[in-house]
């Protein structure tokens, strides 16, 4: 048997990937977020189910808590599962989280409610949970490093974009399955089994999920890289500065998660009016997260983060003001679609920046962890923090200030982040030695 060390990247792999390991990795990817942003858009029938209360902010609160207590098992997914992403191979630990998270997304949709079993309901709705944030906290790290291995140089934000567009296309398919629900069977029903119905939806594509998962060509290399570092770009600094930058990321994406609540609980609109948001998010992701993609290849990562960061710092409360002014559908769309747009660009090349910084031997396990610490401490608890404030301040608009100081940070962080683009670092090079060479 062949020592673990001496794994090589496929050739082909490395020259650039098949449409069929593209798919492989983002299909599965999407299938994992899917469950996740299924409980976001679900959260205040769960909480009914699990934490039924005489007062509903009280057990929306508490729903939304247990959504972040999975994001508090995300480094523990990225310590364990990213490392032997490093260690063994990027392909193992993307069937591992995969199959973790098929496990958790079935055993929460038939967990029996507060009202069947009694507090046993609300301790196996956690421990589902824990489980499922171990599987997605395991599979950013490894999915991210086998796009970016397997695309080259001259392509890795936009191979890296089709995960983010996975993301987004399941956001696209979780909206459209509530909006489907909330418009055709009644509240009551959608609190005692629609909500169960769109999670096992998901796990209807585990089997196909791990056969095309299993197709995968291994990208892990023990040979050493090719490519020096951009100037500047120490691990430690790219690993502080990422954290920074991907934390105002994550908040952005699970503040516009929070939308389809957000319209219900606070402007009182109709759940089937707010099941648009998600629609709305999913079709503007899986529209721009390519395009941020092929940009960041292009003119660089830092352009791209900068202009999308500067876009969001001008427009979040205006957009919000607009909203809670006409408390219309278009108006949520709008908002939903522009934040999403921003925000995928900004990732596709942030998430390329961070996998080029970062050495090949610890490029699934750091990229995980970075990510991974980011989003428990911010992103997952956006919604809870977001709520609080919106009950504590009795202000609609608490969501659009948290958010704009979130951006108003990351922006600082990334005016301070090296570029890592190929194409940038080779015209500073080539800048550099037309300088040292006389005529």
């Amino acid at each position: 048997m062949a020592d673990s060390g001496a794994i090589r990247a496929d050739a082909g792999a490395r020259a650039g990937a098949t449409p069929r390991q593209v798919a492989a990795v983002v299909a599965g990817n999407a299938l994992e977020f899917y469950d996740f942003l299924t409980y976001a858009y679900f959260a205040v029938q769960i909480g009914r189910s699990f934490f039924p209360s005489a007062d509903p902010s009280s057990s929306l609160l508490a729903s939304l808590a247990t959504f972040g207590v999975g994001f508090g098992m995300r480094p523990v997914g990225a310590l364990v599962i990213g490392r032997l992403g490093d260690r063994f191979g990027r392909k193992p630990a993307m069937l591992l989280s995969f199959g973790l998270m098929g496990l958790g997304m079935t055993g929460l949709a038939l967990t029996p409610s507060y009202a069947q079993i009694g507090v046993v309901a609300p301790v196996l709705a956690v421990a589902w949970r824990l489980i499922q944030g171990v599987a997605l906290g395991g599979e950013v790290g490894p999915a991210t490093a086998l796009l970016a291995e397997a695309a080259g140089p001259g392509r890795r934000g936009l191979y890296v974009s089709f995960q983010l567009g996975g993301q987004r296309a399941a956001s696209l398919a979780a909206g459209l399955i509530g909006l489907a629900l909330s418009s055709h069977i009644s509240a009551s029903a959608l609190d005692a089994w629609g909500w169960r119905a769109a999670f096992l939806a998901g796990t209807v594509i585990v089997p196909v999920g791990l056969v095309l998962r299993n197709s995968l060509v291994e990208t892990l290399s023990r040979a050493p890289a090719d490519e020096p570092p951009a100037p500047g770009a120490s691990v430690a600094r790219i690993a502080g500065l990422a954290l920074v930058m991907l934390s105002g990321g994550t908040i952005g994406a699970y503040v516009v998660d929070y939308l389809t609540t957000y319209a219900t609980t606070t402007l009182h609109m109709g759940s089937s009016v707010a099941f648009f948001a998600p629609v709305a998010s999913g079709l503007a992701g899986v529209t721009f997260a390519p395009l941020g993609g092929w940009l960041s290849d292009r003119i660089g990562r830092r352009p791209v983060m900068l202009g999308s960061w500067s876009l969001m710092l001008l427009g979040v409360m205006p957009m919000f003001m607009l909203l809670e002014h006409s408390r219309s559908a278009l108006t949520l769309i709008l908002l939903s679609a522009a934040l999403t747009a921003l925000g995928v660009v900004m990732f596709s090349a942030a998430l390329a920046a961070v996998g080029e910084g970062l050495p090949m031997r610890i490029r699934s396990g750091g990229l995980g962890l970075i990510y991974a610490l980011a989003i428990s401490a911010f992103g997952g608890t956006a919604q809870f923090v977001v709520a609080w404030l919106t009950r504590l301040t009795h202000n609609p608009l608490a969501p659009a200030w948290y958010l704009t100081g979130a951006v108003a940070v990351s922006l600082l962080a990334t005016l301070a982040f090296p570029e890592t683009a190929p194409v940038r670092a080779a015209g500073r090079l080539d800048r550099l030695s037309s300088a040292r060479i006389p005529a």
